[in-house]
């Protein structure tokens, strides 16, 4: 799992140097396909799962999750972009998300993706043995909530490991100390979504790409995290700790 999620960081750390603005989505799908199967020699392993034909979402603004590649759509000045990817060397798979601010981002939309970060953040640092699900739930609301965000709830982290989704379920929202209790060696994704707006969403005619309802915009991150003797460590960490 360690390999798996250093080999994904550093697809992100990629990215971190791309232009993205006039790219297509697809444009940044192919870039993302060569470098995790030539430079990597890994599998994206969300190419083929549950029929999808690419190696990422992409989410733009008001796109929650599942964004689908699509030549057509163009990254453009302005925009926030969730790229979600997933990646399997050896036999394990690690997953990792990051919202990205493409060139003069708006300050509420800047806000927004910061808070999101902190978010999930906030949620990491509850990772130890002994600790509660409901912890790391409770913890991420509570910071959305404090600056006007709402959490989105149908969707959540999952443990991860030969499969890209396994128990248990991670959710986003909680109470102190209800739950799973976690042990060590537990390895499992927190991925949280807030919208500007409502947490209300709903899904386009393709079957994949969640929007929010009011069309506010929305930010994700996640990261692949493993409870260890003393407490987390995140598996997907990138370079720049973040």
């Amino acid at each position: 799992m360690r390999t798996s999620g250093k080999l994904l960081a550093s697809v992100f750390e990629m990215l971190d140097t791309q232009a993205l603005a006039g790219l297509s989505t697809m444009q940044v799908n192919d870039l993302v396909e060569r470098f995790i199967t030539v430079d990597l020699a890994a599998r994206p392993a969300s190419k083929g799962q549950y029929g999808f034909k690419y190696v990422l979402n992409c989410s733009i603004n008001h796109v929650v999750c599942h964004g689908v590649p699509d030549p057509d759509e163009i990254i453009r000045d302005g925009d926030i972009i969730n790229l979600d990817i997933t990646l399997e060397k050896h036999g394990f798979i690690a997953d990792s998300s990051k919202t990205y601010l493409v060139g003069h981002v708006p300050p509420a939309a800047r806000r927004l993706v910061r808070v999101t970060q902190e978010a999930m953040w906030q949620g990491i640092k509850q990772v130890r043995p002994g600790a509660h699900l409901g912890d790391i739930g409770f913890a991420i609301e509570r910071h959305a909530k404090k600056n006007g965000y709402s959490v989105v709830r149908e969707y959540c982290g999952h443990g991860i490991g030969r499969e890209m989704h396994e128990d248990p379920q991670v959710l986003h929202y909680g109470r102190p100390g209800a739950g799973l209790k976690l042990r060590e060696g537990m390895v499992f994704t927190i991925e949280p979504m807030l919208n500007q707006g409502t947490r209300m969403v709903s899904t386009e005619p393709d079957g994949w790409t969640v929007v929010t309802r009011d069309r506010k915009l929305s930010a994700q991150f996640e990261h692949t995290v493993a409870v260890t003797r003393d407490g987390v460590e995140v598996l997907t960490l990138r370079g720049d700790g973040t």
